[in-house]
């Protein structure tokens, strides 16, 4: 039984707070927007590059991942993990403070790590889940923590729109709009960001005690690389786990597409400004915040299983309908939906996993998690921004996603069944 106290679990959950900014400011909606129609050449070749990029820092995680994770679990490596992999993060995403227009080779690199090292610092601050809590509160604590981290990135919205991207008022700190500078300095706000809210985990979480390790690092990758050989051959006995993974390395690949081009798809289909889109962004995390909250206090009476279910069929329909649309108003009622469902579609697979996950495989699996989210998610990204480039058309690129969504909500529907007692491993 995890030893689970309120600080612990707080402390945990604010690290959903602090990386959260990332995936809002940088990933979604300010900088990848700025990219396109700023940096790059054109906004149809700054999509197919952006997508591109995504596709090839979803592969390096997807590799790095399990073996990261696998060297975690066996050697008790996951809290200096964190803390190296979230210092790289925030650098890296300090650092695209200083590409501007033409630069578009540095600025896909930065982004590109900043991108790679954000998801590794997930992973293992997912895997202290089973040890902050007991299996039966992992829905509810789970959900709650993504509903802290909308509210982080929703925060972090607020300030960026008060402080530096106001289209009335002057920037803050006697910034510049002139070359973009007040745009930039948003990825200074979000390492910062970043780096103050990840200090309670790194302070009150802490990692239970290290196995010794004397045989040097080279011994230990080859261990770690066995290890991972080793649950790749027996990952089938965990029919549940194995299943999952399997539907998730589909519908993730659309949440994926959808946090990567949605603010470009606002932006070039019904032309929002950087303040429409902070708006958007702002109405889009508390719809979020308030559907993980909500499927909190349910998820752990319906089950995982449900809730990934229902939290599909909500994206499915409103990506659908998001083609046809021509109105504003119209794709704003799509992406309230779209924002009602996503976070509950995340906590749910996170929990999920959790609860069928051995005790002391815990970074492991979560380290296949990550790979299951990772492995083919360079096909929504990169097909996206292919379908853009040939057709000239967002809206072909939008098609990839509820076809993905569709395809990963069947397998899981045929292939998984509600979770029995005999199922949750020890």
């Amino acid at each position: 039984m995890p030893e689970s106290s309120p600080k612990r679990v707080w402390s945990w959950a604010c690290f959903d707070f602090a990386n959260s900014a990332f995936g809002t400011l940088v990933l979604t909606f300010v900088f990848n927007t700025y990219f396109v129609k700023v940096i790059a050449p054109s906004e149809t070749e700054g999509t197919t590059l952006w997508g591109n990029t995504v596709a090839i820092a979803s592969v390096v995680i997807a590799l790095l991942s399990p073996m990261l994770g696998a060297a975690a679990d066996a050697f008790g490596w996951k809290k200096r993990f964190l803390v190296v992999s979230t210092a790289i993060a925030c650098v890296a995403i300090a650092a695209l403070y200083f590409p501007v227009k033409g630069d578009v080779g540095w600025g896909l690199l930065l982004f590109g790590l900043a991108l790679v090292a954000t998801e590794l610092s997930i992973v293992f601050s997912n895997a202290f889940l089973p040890e902050i809590a007991p299996r039966e509160k992992h829905g509810k604590v789970s959900g709650q923590a993504f509903a802290l981290g909308y509210a982080g990135g929703l925060l972090c919205l607020f300030i960026a729109l008060a402080g530096f991207l106001s289209e009335t008022a002057d920037p803050w700190f006697g910034l510049s709009k002139e070359g973009g500078q007040n745009v930039r300095t948003t990825n200074v706000l979000v390492a910062v960001w970043f780096a103050v809210f990840s200090i309670p985990i790194l302070l009150w979480v802490k990692e239970r005690k290290a196995p010794q390790h004397p045989d040097g690092f080279f011994k230990v990758a080859r261990q770690s690389f066995g290890r991972l050989a080793d649950t790749f051959r027996h990952i089938r006995e965990y029919r549940q786990l194995f299943w999952m993974l399997v539907a998730r390395l589909f519908y993730n690949d659309g949440l994926v597409a959808i946090f990567s081009f949605g603010g470009i798809y606002a932006t070039v289909v019904f032309g929002f400004t950087f303040q429409d889109l902070m708006v958007f962004g702002i109405a889009l995390n508390v719809c979020s915040g308030v559907g993980s909250l909500v499927f909190s206090f349910v998820e752990d009476k319906i089950g995982s299983r449900v809730t990934i279910v229902i939290s599909l069929i909500g994206l499915v329909l409103p990506t659908t309908a998001a083609l046809f649309l021509t109105t504003k108003a119209g794709f704003w009622a799509c992406a309230v939906v779209i924002g009602i469902f996503l976070g509950p579609n995340q906590s749910a697979s996170r929990a999920y996993l959790s609860r069928l996950t051995p005790e002391d495989k815990a970074n492991e699996f979560f380290g296949f998690f990550a790979f299951s989210g990772k492995a083919t998610a360079f096909l929504g990204p990169l097909l996206y921004g292919q379908l853009v480039g040939i057709f000239d058309s967002q809206r072909a690129g939008m098609a990839v996603i509820p076809a993905l969504m569709i395809l990963g909500m069947v397998i899981f529907i045929v292939k998984t069944h509600p979770i029995k007692p005999s199922d949750v491993a020890g």
